[in-house]
């Protein structure tokens, strides 16, 4: 059977799964308050993201693909002031953004993250 890592497991899913050299972690999503902004729900979902990824072995500068769900698209440019400021120039990983109901209809912005491990030795 294949070397695969799982932490923080329940019953539908895990936050985190590393497979070999690669980390993937469930969708990270802001808290999602009353009257909470895309801006803090991006803030919030990368602290949640960089987090898990300190956990793994990984960090930003590792990461491999984003993909990023909006409740609405309208949103697309505010969540984007916040991303491109956490992505470190150069660093950029490929990246999906859509739109797409969330699980509560409260939530505005949800960070779906593969990464790379730091050192796998």
């Amino acid at each position: 059977m294949a070397n695969i890592k799982r932490m923080h497991t329940r019953d539908r899913m895990s936050k985190i799964l590393i497979h070999g050299d690669v980390v993937y972690l469930c969708g990270q999503v802001g808290k999602g308050l009353p009257g909470e902004s895309v801006t803090e729900q991006t803030h919030e979902a990368i602290r949640r993201v960089e987090a898990l990824l300190e956990e793994a072995g990984s960090d930003k500068l590792h990461m491999l693909q984003v993909i990023v769900w909006l409740a609405d698209m309208a949103d697309f440019k505010e969540m984007n002031a916040v991303y491109d400021q956490w992505v470190p120039l150069g660093f950029a990983p490929v990246r999906a953004c859509g739109e797409a109901k969330l699980a509560r209809p409260e939530l505005k912005v949800e960070l779906i993250v593969t990464a790379a491990l730091i050192d796998s030795k």
